[in-house]
């Protein structure tokens, strides 16, 4: 098998753009190059928030067409959102973002079927206004005789097969983490009908071959088999997490954050409920142990209200600021509609009494600090919760290119970080469908040839962690 490499097509969707990456595996090899990136631009309707899914679909076509003879193509994408069938397989309407409006005040009414706490210990996800089972009871789904959430729509699109792969289907807040299948009680007593979804996928299964029409369209030669993936886009970034053993923690950063464990079985306990820590599907039975902190949104939503100035000069500007003179809550419900960003951080600082941050290099500098002070009571939290010490934190995702968050995350855990690689969502999605080929072994395996291959920077922790023990307690006290 020496010096055999295949080719994967990995389709990755972020909540910002999207991207068909190509993956070269070998079997001491592994290289990623971009075949094409596209813009992933919500459209706001009379109706409401909805993703531009056709405009999304025709991003992979055309990065299909530019990645040229592949063995395989898998998708990843953000989760809880989902397209809605009718019985001849057409889609009903644009998909609805999960930053809609529409699921306000519906968690409360779920609650008075299901109490909070029971619904946590049946399925193990934290709450979040825009988990797919809320969705759900919002929408009137008139006419839907089949739901996809959004990888297995585009894989529908592809191949004409339906199914539901796992890692995603368990961020509905329908799945019960220790059996892996479905909740039926839970979705009994909400009247959610469980035969809306196509049967469950494992990650690895096939998921059909490219369709004749597509073939033509991207001058594929058949056939061309997709695999399901961790079609969840952060199951595939922790797959793709270059750790050896189980002592680490890891954070997921882009949009958002996503902070946690890698366990062998969940904690459903009402204290971790109440910590806000999720438990969802990972690879070969794993469970991903995290919470969702807001992220580089923050800083996004603000670069756009300031017209996208050089971010390289902003990060600059935010290093020289002082450390810790104001931070805010990066897991604040409040900070997820769009808009107005930078008002509302200064805003959150005056509420609490702090410094206002005035210049963008220091609003950057405020959003840095808090985003490591939550990345630090996420680890130190899950550590406890779980019952499981860490000697490291891995950092995977965009936020890797940010090396002041990765030395501020270092300095607040008090741990060594180790940041990379940038598209990890992409190369586990590579790994899984190289692995469903017999080219890469088990999870630990597909690890040990990402850290030989991949570039990764390593940040040791610095200063005074008391500092960090304080600004947590400014915080406790807002």
């Amino acid at each position: 098998m020496s010096g055999h490499v295949k080719s994967y097509a990995a389709v990755d969707l972020g909540a910002s753009s999207g991207r068909v990456m190509v993956g070269r595996v070998g079997p001491d090899s592994l290289e990623l190059t971009e075949a094409h990136r596209f813009v992933n631009r919500p459209v706001r309707l009379p109706e409401g928030l909805r993703w531009d899914i056709l405009s999304l679909y025709g991003g992979v076509l055309d990065g299909l067409k530019a990645a040229g003879r592949v063995d395989s193509v898998g998708i990843d994408s953000w989760a809880v959102d989902y397209g809605l069938l009718d019985g001849d397989g057409r889609l009903l309407g644009n998909p609805v973002h999960y930053r809609d409006s529409r699921t306000e005040g519906v968690a409360e009414k779920v609650w008075a079927t299901v109490p909070a706490p029971e619904l946590y210990a049946a399925t193990g996800l934290q709450y979040a206004p825009f988990n797919t089972l809320y969705q759900l009871v919002a929408d009137r789904l008139t006419g839907a005789e089949r739901l996809l959430l959004i990888p297995d729509l585009l894989t529908y699109w592809l191949t004409g097969e339906q199914g539901t792969e796992l890692t995603n289907a368990s961020t509905t807040q329908l799945i019960d983490p220790r059996t892996r299948g479905w909740s039926y009680d839970i979705a009994q007593r909400l009247g959610i009908d469980l035969e809306l979804f196509a049967p469950l996928r494992q990650p690895g299964d096939p998921a059909g071959l490219l369709r004749p029409e597509v073939l033509e369209e991207t001058g594929l030669a058949g056939p061309v088999p997709v695999t399901a993936v961790g079609s969840h886009d952060t199951a595939s970034a922790v797959a793709a997490v270059p750790a050896s053993g189980e002592r680490f923690a890891y954070i997921c950063t882009g949009t958002w954050s996503l902070a946690g464990l890698e366990l062998d079985a969940p904690v459903l306990t009402e204290e971790s409920r109440a910590a806000n820590f999720t438990n969802e599907l990972g690879l070969d039975g794993t469970v991903r142990y995290l919470r969702n902190i807001m992220g580089l949104w923050l800083l996004q939503e603000c670069v756009r209200a300031w017209g996208d100035p050089d971010l390289g000069e902003l990060l600059r500007q935010a290093a020289e600021a002082p450390t810790l003179r104001s931070v805010v809550d990066a897991s604040d419900p409040a900070f997820l509609p769009p808009g107005r960003m930078p008002e509302r951080i200064a805003e959150a600082c005056r509420a609490s009494g702090q410094p206002v941050p005035v210049s963008p290099g220091e609003i950057t500098r405020c959003i840095l600090d808090s985003l490591a002070l939550a990345h630090r009571r996420a680890v130190e939290d899950a550590q406890r919760l779980a019952d499981h010490p860490v000697d490291v934190v891995h950092v995977v995702g965009g936020g890797t290119r940010n090396a002041l968050l990765c030395q501020l995350t270092a300095d607040a855990c008090g741990l060594p970080v180790v940041a990379g690689p940038t598209e990890a969502a992409a190369l586990g999605n590579v790994l899984v469908q190289a692995r469903a080929h017999g080219l890469v072994g088990d999870l630990a395996g597909g690890r040990e040839l990402l850290t030989r291959t991949q570039p990764l920077t390593r940040y040791e922790p610095r200063g005074d962690p008391g500092r960090w023990s304080e600004a947590q307690a400014r915080l406790v006290r807002i």
